[in-house]
């Protein structure tokens, strides 16, 4: 993993600022902090490990007891 500064300044273009003004310039790169920081936290396992995947629904259960295809949805992303 980069040094925090490094991540910033390589991996989101921190080096150049979008916007002129000191505070345009600050929201910005507190924004860009906040989108690092859920970033890193999306990658980490939960501490627990108690993650279980939903039972399937009335319509999924239809379908794989007739042996058709679930459909494909855009929260699946793919």
């Amino acid at each position: 993993m980069n040094a925090p500064g490094e991540e910033f300044a390589d991996g989101n273009r921190g080096r150049r600022c979008r916007y002129r003004g000191l505070a345009k310039t600050h929201v910005q790169h507190v924004l860009t902090a906040l989108a690092i920081n859920v970033e890193r936290l999306s990658l980490q396992e939960p501490a627990d490990g108690s993650y279980r995947p939903r039972p399937p629904t009335a319509f999924q259960q239809y379908l794989d007891a007739r042996d058709l295809p679930r459909p494909l949805w855009w929260r699946q992303g793919k």
